[in-house]
């Protein structure tokens, strides 16, 4: 053991937990929430085949093989369908959240461990113990050192992303605990992305979940063939912390402390809308105001309160947020947004084509949207909305949302999480009997040799 350094590290810990699940030892709950996030991934991926940025993806990536790309009838290496699996099902920014982090575990892990599976372990019941393994691994990892990778310039998904799918794929497959502190010090060295999509809405952030879900996957594997990696790659001196928070200093029992045995993925939330997580609750915010028959050029001014940890990435600067150069930049626009659903009753996926982003009357209303901080948001444990509207006759109209819709305070049910998948099929293309047998296929793929061929389309 070199001088200074833990005798048992974080990395050394969390292995011998996850080593420890077995096929069968899942709570039901956990597992029905792997059930959702199998049915929500694969309608993402859907949706998504067609747009320009997954044409650029399939294509740029040349790497054909034998696993599924979904959606699509070429077949790629297991790297190269997590990559693209991965940035199709994120890429309308429609996937799921994790309210503690925020982080979208489903978009990546799904993809590793499907991909990493249909290649080297068709084990249905294996693939449903790595993406609970890898979801709550990047999930727990997010609370570490709140808010510091985001306050650092970097994206969470794509950082802690490259360590759940190392350790969601190290589960599928069967690695023993060294094997899987290896794949995981190597995801180390892997990881990376910074927000810099937010300047002009690029689009980058979209590639960040298929990244990490390659990287992860690729970490497992070398980490299968004896690669060694770092057992301090959290906590270390140079390690995952403080490259990507600037800190050491890090509560890492939130990570090890009772893993496997409260399974933080049970509260994992599915989005109303296809745009940014905490900008939901200022969406439905403007539904209720407009409901009560407000106009909307009877508002002199709405002032919204918001948390601070949010404002660089869905407020600033005010002007690109309330005229969006383009749709992606129009996802993470708090009034851009607040405006649509105001306007048209909702935010759907037509709210970001260019026609939609240029409508007159809802540009008019998001110039007249501005924000406050409020210290005592309780961001990122909780996603809040507030609008608090001036009408031109001085009158004030304010509406609160305390909580994320669809998420742990107000779940989706299995029927809403069907609905969504079938909206999202049907907008990618699929008819009504390719999206039926998909979710005939997807209700028993975590009991039985897993077979994604059908997807193939």
């Amino acid at each position: 053991m070199t001088s200074g350094l833990p005798q048992t590290s974080v990395a050394e810990t969390l292995a011998r937990k996850i080593v420890a699940l077995k096929p069968g030892s899942l709570p039901a709950v956990t597992a029905r929430k792997c059930e959702d996030l199998l049915i929500d991934v694969v309608g993402l991926c859907v949706t998504a085949r067609n747009e320009d940025y997954m044409s650029s993806a399939l294509t740029g990536w040349d790497d054909d093989g034998p696993c599924t790309a979904i959606g699509h009838t070429r077949t790629l290496t297991a790297s190269g369908a997590a990559f693209v699996n991965g940035t199709a099902a994120h890429g309308e920014d429609f996937d799921d959240t994790f309210e503690g982090g925020p982080v979208h575990a489903g978009a990546v892990v799904v993809p590793a461990v499907l991909a990493a599976c249909e290649r080297h372990n068709p084990d249905g019941s294996m693939a449903l113990i790595g993406i609970a393994v890898g979801c709550e691994v990047l999930c727990r990892l997010s609370v570490v050192v709140p808010k510091a990778v985001h306050k650092a310039g970097f994206h969470p998904t794509a950082i802690f992303g490259a360590m759940g799918a190392a350790a969601g794929v190290g589960a599928a497959l069967g690695l023993n605990a060294k094997q899987i502190v290896d794949a995981l010090g190597i995801a180390g060295s892997m990881a990376g992305g910074i927000i810099e999509y937010l300047a002009e809405g690029a689009w980058t952030k979209r590639l960040h979940a298929g990244w990490a879900a390659q990287s992860g996957m690729r970490a497992a594997l070398l980490a299968d063939q004896g690669f060694v990696g770092p057992r301090t790659v959290f906590e270390g001196v140079h390690g995952l912390f403080n490259g990507f928070a600037h800190t050491t200093e890090g509560n890492y029992n939130a990570l090890t402390g009772d893993f496997g045995e409260r399974w933080v993925v049970d509260t994992l939330a599915f989005k109303p809308y296809p745009c940014g997580t905490m900008a939901q609750p200022y969406i439905d915010c403007a539904r209720r105001l407009a409901a009560r028959g407000v106009a909307a050029e009877d508002i002199r001014e709405i002032v919204c309160e918001v948390a601070e940890g949010t404002v660089h990435r869905l407020w600033e600067s005010l002007a690109d947020k309330q005229r969006p150069p383009n749709g992606y930049a129009a996802k993470f626009a708090v009034p851009y947004l607040l405006a649509a659903g105001f306007v048209h009753g909702g935010v759907g996926l037509g709210a970001f084509t260019e026609s939609a982003i240029r409508d007159p009357w809802v540009l008019a209303l998001a110039a007249k949207v501005k924000f406050t901080i409020d210290p005592d948001n309780p961001y990122p444990n909780n996603y809040t909305g507030h609008i608090r509207a001036t009408l031109n006759d001085g009158s004030v109209i304010e509406e609160r949302q305390p909580y994320l819709r669809g998420g742990a305070q107000e779940p989706l049910t299995r029927q809403d999480v069907t609905e969504k998948f079938m909206l999202n099929a049907q907008h990618g293309g699929w008819n009504t009997a390719q999206s039926d047998a998909a979710l005939k296929l997807l209700a028993g793929l975590y009991e039985s040799r897993l077979d994604l061929s059908a997807l193939r389309n």
